[in-house]
């Protein structure tokens, strides 16, 4: 059996159970209880506290773990990173108040910084030839400057919205993150053949993400142009209807093209488009 550590609540709880969900991988939604058993799968889930992940996936207190890109790149332990998993996107930041003229980064030169990610900070700060104060606190970063306790902040930014209702501005962007599956380096055959299981179920979904089956009926006279403006996962499939000179195409489009596609097809002559969203895709 796999054990997977999940952070306990937020965003990053929210996406990781939504996306077991979506792999067929049953788990009450309970979090009482520390741990908890699927129903239909050998997984269990441990839920912790988001910056304890990385330590217990490395000591082998759990298999796997869904962790921000953030927090494993902070902590720094030995695990192995799997894949990423494309949810939970953020980034960590620099913020200074927005009364502030910025002039770049040497700015930063001799101020004190607040931030709950030291290393990440110490280590870009090397990087750019800085030197300033780093301040560790935790939670509530953002009130820093504003209570004399920092020149600026370092720390995630989603929308910025806390940002701005604090007064401050972000100028410049350390790293960008987003949820990471991680594993214990140290995993027997028998549970890296469970996690191939898992993985072949994330592919799957993931695959299927921003991705519509489309169907249309197309005039044999331009069948090739149509196929030609088609960017489908491999070639189309097309079929001939019972009305002679037309045929049924069928595709995969990306929805970030979806709208550019449909006209030209419409202009080709294509009719009848049905449009249908796709739950799972196994390339």
């Amino acid at each position: 059996m796999l054990r997977i550590a999940v952070q306990s609540k937020g965003r990053l709880y929210e996406d990781t159970m939504a996306l077991l969900a979506e792999a067929g991988i049953k788990v009450s939604s309970s979090k009482r209880t520390l741990l908890v058993q699927a129903k239909n799968f050998p997984v269990e889930i441990l839920y912790l506290r988001d910056d304890d992940i990385p330590q217990s996936v490395a000591s082998g207190v759990a298999d796997l773990g869904v962790v921000g890109m953030n927090e494993y790149e902070e902590r720094h332990e030995d695990a192995e990173v799997v894949r990423p998993l494309g949810f939970s996107q953020c980034r960590l930041s620099l913020a200074i108040p927005k009364h502030i003229g910025y002039t770049g980064i040497q700015w930063f030169e001799g101020k004190k910084i607040a931030t709950s990610y030291p290393v990440i900070l110490r280590r870009y700060l090397e990087q750019q030839g800085i030197q300033a104060d780093v301040h560790v606190i935790t939670g509530s970063v953002e009130i820093s400057p504003s209570i004399g306790l920092a020149d600026a902040i370092f720390d995630i930014v989603s929308s910025g919205s806390t940002l701005v209702s604090n007064n401050l501005t972000e100028v410049e962007v350390v790293m960008k993150s987003e949820a990471l599956l991680i594993a214990n380096r140290t995993l027997d055959a028998e549970k890296r053949a469970l996690l191939d299981e898992l993985l072949f179920r994330i592919e799957a979904v993931k695959s299927a993400e921003d991705k519509k089956y489309v169907l249309m009926n197309v005039p044999t006279a331009h069948l090739q142009e149509v196929i030609d403006v088609l960017p489908g996962a491999k070639s189309p499939t097309v079929m001939p209807l019972a009305t002679e000179g037309w045929n049924s195409v069928h595709t995969v489009i990306e929805e970030k093209c979806f709208w550019t596609i449909i006209g030209k097809l419409k202009e080709l002559g294509a009719q009848g488009i049905l449009v249908v969203p796709i739950e799972k895709m196994i390339l």
